[in-house]
């Protein structure tokens, strides 16, 4: 079984029985295009919805159901290892609608901030390939730990500040200020870090000869993890653009 930090790719892959008419396998190339696909479709529904939804009243339904759905469409894809291409598609469009709408009014506010994210998060993410690439950073036991744990220990910490909310206090690590431009720059470094031991599950995973279905259940990983850095980054530059 392969595992990873990813949120999603955390979960242990267990390899199937592979059948003998199944005889595509995953490749690099094949998660690549596949990460492609939906980061296409997750853009072409922002789009859409950054045009459409004008309405205050759809947009927060909206807003709300597309956030509501595609907390449960992670954690299905995620425990049942779902690798249909048109579920996972349903995945990027809902939260190509959440992203157009939120985005939307974050342009409108700081003017240039979505380009500046869009633009970080893809900068990033092809940093991390090179390092990666180049095995400047590998995805070590060691590692893997510190990654995890960070990744534990900021899901908890955005827990803590959830519940406190509800008796009208908090940490303040998504509020404007300095704790808040900390948190969100601790979680742009954990969030690019989490890459590295994602790129080394892509490649266990061909070495593997995992099917080429699990390819999309792979770029599904992959996208969670540039939407969780574009978050990341775009809340950051609002935080420094609205000091």
């Amino acid at each position: 079984m392969m595992q990873s930090s990813n949120p999603v790719l955390t979960r242990p892959i267990t390899p199937p029985v592979i059948e003998r008419r199944e005889v595509g396998r995953a490749t690099v190339d094949g998660v690549a295009g596949r990460t492609f696909v939906l980061v296409a479709v997750t853009v072409i529904a922002a789009a859409l919805s950054w045009n459409l939804l004008r309405s205050p009243a759809w947009t927060g339904l909206f807003v709300l159901g597309s956030t509501l759905a595609t907390l449960v469409l992670v954690l299905v894809i995620t425990f049942k290892q779902i690798t249909n291409p048109f579920v996972i598609a349903g995945y990027a469009v809902l939260q190509g609608v959440f992203l157009g709408v939120v985005s939307r009014e974050l342009e409108q506010q700081f003017p240039g901030i979505v380009v500046q994210a869009v633009i970080g998060t893809f900068g990033v993410f092809l940093a991390m390939a090179l390092l990666y690439r180049l095995r400047v950073l590998r995805a070590t036991k060691r590692f893997t730990q510190i990654v995890v744990g960070s990744l534990v220990g900021i899901l908890l910490l955005s827990l803590v500040d959830f519940v406190l909310r509800f008796f009208g206090t908090g940490l303040s690590i998504y509020k404007p200020g300095t704790t808040g431009i900390i948190f969100a720059l601790i979680c742009i470094v954990v969030g690019a870090l989490t890459f590295i031991i994602d790129f080394d599950q892509v490649e266990r995973a061909v070495n593997g000869g995992l099917p080429a279905r699990y390819g999309w259940y792979l770029a599904f990983g992959l996208l969670v993890g540039l939407i969780f850095l574009y978050w990341q980054i775009i809340r950051l530059l609002s935080y420094v653009r609205g000091r």
